[in-house]
């Protein structure tokens, strides 16, 4: 198979993904709803679509193609209201977050879809750990080239994006040390981690076909990178936040990834190459482990500095395009929760500390996430 077409798009459009969980009303515990909720929500008119996930008590929605993160939040508004629509008829609630605390992956159920058995073939008990939740972004690019320009520039900010959506220190009742483990768990997967340092479409597409020789790749859909080029819809995809516990989170998180790309696209503030990437997977551990209070290094001058000092910095030097882009408030909401140190999983750690139990800090994150 060669590689596709990069398909046209309108740059800087916005595209957004979230994973959700479906939860029990009893316990709190992962329950196996996704085709009661998927025959309920099928009877709303909405934008963007509802899909079903590797394991069944999970759900993915999508917006359409948005202008603007306002407009995804408005999307995404109107779909969790319908969700919470049709699981309050199913008496289950939906959850944000990027792990559910306490399900244990042993008891959970691969959906009935040919893909997803033929994944749990190859990767066995990775497939059930895999229930996981995850917010993918996708940014417009006027072309193939630029999206691999995008890319690579994007990736320095990999932390900043794992810091500020962190959601998920829980894992198998434990609490991690983490606040995302969730990534530890897509780390296992073999084609993860990040993408090959090329910047045109002729070189990728020499990797592809080299790839595909191999037998180990079919189509990008395996390419499970942090960031990887979508090129039937003209953008790349940002693939490492948690789902956020609110929808207005996971739209302001769209709204600074909309803001960098038009930084990298207008001005072109860096010359990426294969040394951007000696200290990626230790800025992402840091990240992951650490969230706001994480070390960053910059990969150029092996500079090492607070992560929340970079973002702030960030921030400012995004000012002018978030402007032009009316992502101002978006960055607003983040710069407001970064200057505090507050992340959801640090929400969800204050949760259980006081109520002590998990399943109680689910009931209350059902409620925010339903919550106007």
């Amino acid at each position: 198979m060669s590689l596709e077409a990069f398909g046209p798009s309108q740059p800087l459009t916005l595209g957004v993904e979230l994973e959700l969980q479906l939860v029990n009303t009893n316990d709190y515990d992962l329950t196996h709803y996704a085709d009661d909720m998927l025959r309920l929500m099928a009877r709303h008119k909405l934008p963007g679509s509802v899909v079903p996930e590797m394991t069944a008590g999970m759900i993915e929605i999508s917006t359409g193609v948005c202008g603007s993160w306002q407009q995804a939040l408005a999307e995404l508004s109107q779909i969790r209201d319908a969700l919470v629509q049709c699981a309050d008829k199913l008496n289950i609630a939906v959850v944000g977050g990027g792990t559910h605390p306490f399900q244990q992956w042993h008891q959970q159920r691969i959906y009935d879809r040919p893909r997803f058995h033929q994944l749990s073939q190859l990767y066995g008990y990775l497939t059930k750990q895999f229930t996981i939740f995850g917010q993918h972004v996708h940014v417009g690019c006027p072309d193939a080239d630029t999206a691999l320009y995008t890319l690579h520039c994007m990736s320095r900010y990999i932390p900043h994006f794992i810091a500020l959506a962190a959601s998920s220190p829980y894992v198998q009742g434990q609490d991690t040390a983490f606040d995302s483990a969730r990534l530890n768990s897509v780390f296992a997967f073999p084609l993860s981690g990040r993408a090959p340092c090329v910047l045109t479409w002729d070189e990728f597409g020499t990797y592809f076909d080299k790839m595909t020789r191999t037998g180990v790749v079919k189509s990008m859909k395996d390419f499970y990178w942090d960031i990887r080029p979508k090129p039937e819809y003209g953008t790349i995809e940002v693939r490492v936040f948690d789902t956020p516990l609110t929808v207005q989170r996971a739209a302001a998180l769209a709204g600074f990834v909309q803001s960098l790309a038009a930084w990298f696209q207008n001005d072109r503030p860096f010359i990426p190459c294969e040394d951007d990437y000696l200290v990626y997977s230790y800025n992402r551990f840091q990240a992951c482990r650490f969230g706001l209070e994480a070390v960053y290094v910059d990969p150029a001058s092996g500079q090492h500095m607070p992560l929340r000092d970079h973002l702030l910095a960030t921030f400012e030097q995004l000012a002018p395009h978030a402007s032009a882009l009316d992502a101002g408030g978006a960055l607003a909401l983040l710069r407001a929760e970064v200057q505090k140190g507050r992340n959801d999983a640090r929400w969800l750690r204050e949760r259980q500390a006081q109520a002590r139990l998990l399943g109680e800090v689910i009931r209350q994150a059902a409620l925010k996430f339903r919550a106007p």
